[in-house]
């Protein structure tokens, strides 16, 4: 979640594209778009941060691999929330699926991909407490 201010609950944090072979859509995107990749080690393989031409981060490409093997290609939006089990709790209540997760990274914020009851994908993020 590598944004240059800190997103607020409810707006959107960041977003990943996960596809089976994320070097090709990331030579896409670098010349459709200018984006430039900086790898993100994933222990064994490496999944790609791209940036705007001012260098600023706006975007993941990820192999459908580890955590994101049973995913389709999708662009996956990250929802910023205040509290990551309750609006989990309030997700399956209202009729939504989790379909990965919840895991921890590594700042001590937590996400996790949910379905809606339309069928749609998208993560809930919680950021680290202030302090961590």
């Amino acid at each position: 979640m590598a944004n240059e201010s800190t997103p607020r609950p409810g707006e959107i944090g960041w977003i990943d594209l996960t596809v089976p072979n994320a070097e090709a859509v990331r030579d896409f995107y670098l010349d459709v778009t200018g984006w430039t990749p900086a790898p993100v080690d994933m222990d064994g393989y490496q999944d790609f941060c791209m940036n705007s031409a001012g260098g600023r981060a706006v975007a993941g490409i990820c192999h459908a691999r580890g955590h994101n093997a049973d995913l389709p290609p999708v662009w996956i939006i990250y929802i910023v929330v205040a509290d990551l089990d309750e609006s989990l709790r309030r997700s399956v209540a209202g009729g939504g699926k989790v379909r990965g997760g919840p895991r921890g990274m590594g700042d001590g914020a937590r996400y996790c991909v949910i379905e809606d009851p339309a069928g749609a994908v998208a993560a809930l993020y919680q950021p680290a407490a202030p302090g961590v």
